[in-house]
């Protein structure tokens, strides 16, 4: 089970330094928005480009970000029914719904993307405003965010094992 570990620590670092990395894009996120407040209000001169490019990048923060918030259990878990059951109970009841639920999800979800982003390259896709930035990047985070989600959902899997075995990870 040596390997097993290898590759949970894996997933969590790639995680770990995707989230901490990508965390950063708030930075131009908040200032933009301010900007666009700023001339849009106070100087009656908004942008054409800020709202496409305030868009993309929260997609980009939004998604790719999704399995560092599963490294640290920040996404919304309902556990009514699980609060009052074991360690050992809750591993299994959680091991079920990510095979059942996830890891088909997760997959579903890399191969369509795959499909679209694919199918959005081929054709230089833009937006449709005035601006009219590409928009094929930001549709390719959506494969990338997904793999990063099945690597973290693979790494939850293997600390559920440990845990049903009663060693520690």
């Amino acid at each position: 089970m040596n390997f097993a570990k290898k590759v949970s620590k894996m997933c969590d670092t790639i995680n770990e330094w995707t989230g901490r990395i990508f965390a950063w894009v708030v930075v131009p996120l908040v200032l933009l928005t301010v900007m666009e407040v700023v001339l849009r209000r106070f100087f009656g001169s908004p942008t054409i480009w800020s709202f496409e490019v305030l868009k993309q990048l929260y997609g980009l923060h939004f998604m790719i970000v999704a399995g560092f918030g599963l490294l640290y259990g920040s996404h919304v878990s309902v556990d009514v029914f699980t609060m009052s059951l074991s360690k050992k109970k809750k591993a299994i009841l959680d091991m079920i719904g990510y095979a059942l639920f996830f890891f088909p999800f997760c997959i579903v979800c890399v191969w369509q993307g795959y499909s679209f982003a694919a199918r959005s390259w081929a054709m230089q896709e833009t937006t449709w405003s005035v601006f009219a930035p590409p928009i094929y990047p930001i549709k390719t985070v959506i494969i990338i965010a997904f793999l990063l989600l099945l690597l973290q959902g693979i790494s939850e899997f293997i600390k559920r094992i440990y845990i049903i075995k009663g060693v520690e990870l």
